[in-house]
């Protein structure tokens, strides 16, 4: 032990430093010998004096000297992290047995030796402490960004943000004066998702009562929170607004629109009846009589054919299945089934489409365009002829359509109807030039020869002579006209 400590006291005692000469080695290599020559007086003094140092672990557990870790250090770069984990947990009776070996490190390498283990340690989960959570760094906002949610804005400069996309925070707009400034801004910003988004802010924030109350002498930002009300479906909010502006047939038809929401068809019969003694406009109690009506009778339409369809009993539903269920469709899908599969019943039946066209007031132009579409469909000519068949108070009968006879050749050429029917109505077109499009459209030469000859039209009548078959009948009724 003395002469440890006689060599303590001459290391303390000397110095590395001289008098300035011009011979000084002013050079890494002197210096890194030097610090090698300092590294290992360290690890002798340290190495020999070991029983009088407590030495101990980042954990609390007992590891070897300075000189072990210098040793770990240079044996790190060739075991794997398993190896050096394993043998951290031994026992300091382990640590004891190491060999000690010269150390040929500079005192720089000594720091990064250091350093690297202190990372092991930190590092191996099974010297950690179990308590401590390793969290990311949060990394800061710009400052512009912050400012969004620190910043004092005023209602004008919110709105503005607002309107480019920023995220602003209204929270801050606590009393009622604020609030109502910051929706006038957005109102004079002329910015409806700005407006509605405001509407929001005060709609969670203010009592209905004082809400409602504002928004009735500002009609623009009333409209805005009523469409977006009626878009979300909020139904209660939106009638008990109503209420409070007295608008009693808007709150009739939107309690009138709840129907939409029904699918049972008896549970809507039955609200639609409910519905009749709201406060509606005439008008719009009429409408509201008829949709009543209108499902009432399809009900009982839809039972019956769904009988007859089950049962076979028909031989029009056999050969034309039903593609879906008339329940809830609109009256000119009603009446175009009714005219399809029901065109020969009497007027007292509910199914009848004059039964119909009498109960609903359907004009004669929706009747006859809607008639005529159904029995083109079926290919029942005779039907399409006295449709469009009338008698006069003298008795006499002459062809009449409502929706005029151009139609009426467009729908039967849709339905594949033969050329001998669309030249008896194409005959019917009162103008010429139409008369002659159409004839020459859907081939029918009859028609074309027929109206140039009542033209007198040689050269046309010559032109279209190429246009027909050679020896064709149009051919010799061109030859003998001309």
């Amino acid at each position: 032990m003395s002469r440890v400590r006689a060599d303590e006291e001459e290391y303390w005692h000397s110095s590395k430093f001289r008098a300035f000469t011009f011979d000084d080695e002013d050079d890494e290599l002197s210096q890194l010998k030097e610090s090698k020559r300092t590294v290992n007086s360290l690890r002798d003094i340290v190495d020999d004096d070991d029983d009088d140092l407590e030495r101990v672990s980042w954990s609390g557990e007992p590891v070897g000297s300075i000189s072990w870790s210098i040793k770990e250090t240079a044996s790190g770069s060739t075991s794997s992290l398993d190896g050096r984990d394993s043998s951290l947990q031994k026992g300091s009776s382990s640590y004891a047995a190491l060999p000690k070996q010269g150390s040929s490190y500079s005192l720089s390498s000594l720091f990064k030796g250091f350093l690297c283990a202190t990372h092991l340690c930190l590092s191996l989960p099974a010297l950690t402490d179990t308590g401590v959570k390793n969290f990311a760094p949060e990394l800061r906002r710009p400052r512009a960004e912050y400012k969004d949610y620190s910043s004092d804005w005023s209602p004008k400069d919110t709105v503005r943000r607002m309107q480019r996309g920023k995220v602003c925070s209204l929270e801050r707009f606590r009393s009622l004066q604020d609030k109502l400034v910051l929706l006038d801004e957005a109102v004079a910003g002329h910015d409806g998702n700005v407006i509605t988004a405001v509407l929001i802010f005060l709609k969670r924030t203010l009592r209905r009562e004082i809400l409602f109350r504002e928004l009735e002498v500002r009609q623009v930002a009333l409209c805005h929170l009523i469409h977006f009300l009626r878009e979300m479906g909020e139904q209660k909010f939106l009638l008990d607004l109503l209420r409070f502006l007295d608008r009693t047939e808007e709150v009739a038809l939107s309690q009138y629109r709840e129907h939409l929401n029904i699918q049972d068809v008896e549970k809507r019969r039955e609200f639609l009846k409910g519905c009749i003694g709201l406060p509606f406009s005439a008008e719009d109690t009429s409408h509201i009589q008829d949709h009543y009506t209108l499902l009432e009778r399809q009900i009982i339409i839809e039972a019956n054919d769904r009988h007859l369809e089950m049962a076979g009993q028909s031989e029009l539903f056999r050969k034309y299945p039903r593609k879906a269920s008339i329940l809830n469709m609109p009256l000119v899908t009603t009446l175009f089934y009714s005219c399809f599969y029901h065109y020969t019943e009497a007027e007292g039946m509910f199914s009848s489409p004059t039964n119909l066209k009498k109960t609903f007031k359907i004009p004669d132009k929706q009747y006859v365009l809607t008639a005529l579409a159904a029995r083109a469909k079926l290919r029942a000519w005779g039907d399409v002829d006295a449709l469009l068949t009338t008698k006069n108070w003298l008795g006499y009968t002459k062809k009449k359509a409502p929706i005029g006879f151009h139609r009426v050749v467009e729908i039967l050429q849709r339905n594949n109807a033969p050329v001998q029917v669309l030249q008896e109505y194409v005959r019917l077109v009162e103008d010429v030039d139409t008369r002659l499009n159409l004839a020459t459209k859907y081939k029918c030469h009859d028609v074309v020869i027929e109206t140039y000859r009542d033209l007198k039209d040689r050269i046309q009548l010559t032109a279209y002579k190429d246009k027909v078959e050679r020896g064709s009948a149009e051919e010799e009724k061109i030859h003998s006209i001309l």
